[in-house]
């Protein structure tokens, strides 16, 4: 995470398995709520869909995000938009999230792009700092671990 850029979480991991496993795990509703959050995820520009998660008062989130498809191109990239469906959280997340996945040898290079927090609001800058170190110490980590247990197609 660069720490002159308050506005974006940015992260580069390699997995040790191709791109079309990656996808099925980013993109397959029962496979990321194993590493996420359950949702009614639908792989459909302008889906629009629900997560559930515990709230974060320090932060200002409510627990709850309003999710909606936003782009892929299969096996390569997934934009899907993230805001807290409270309107009155004083967090007021509206962010994207970006998956951008790279061949690489056996595997996989995955980018995450985590982008739209708001530098003034001092809620937002707390929840960069906690996403950007839970997207790189748990939630990739996560992704492993159940790509680790899928058979392969």
């Amino acid at each position: 995470m660069s720490e002159d850029d308050l506005t974006t979480v940015r992260v580069d991991q390699f997995l040790a398995h191709p791109p079309a496993k990656v996808w099925r795990a980013l993109t397959e509703p029962d496979l990321i709520a194993r590493w996420l959050m359950p949702g009614d995820f639908r792989l459909q520009v302008g889906h629009r869909y629900t997560m559930q998660a515990k709230a974060i008062p320090a932060t200002g989130f409510s627990g709850t995000i309003q999710a909606e498809v936003l782009a892929f191109e299969p096996e390569r990239m997934l934009r899907v938009g993230w805001r807290d469906a409270d309107p009155g959280s004083p967090g007021n997340a509206d962010w994207t999230i970006t998956w951008t996945l790279a061949p690489e040898g056996r595997g996989t290079r995955i980018f995450l792009t985590h982008a739209g927090f708001d530098p003034d609001n001092p809620l937002q800058q707390r929840a960069r700092d906690f996403m950007g170190s839970g997207w790189r110490s748990t939630v990739l980590r996560r992704i492993d671990e159940v790509l680790r247990g899928l058979e392969p197609r």
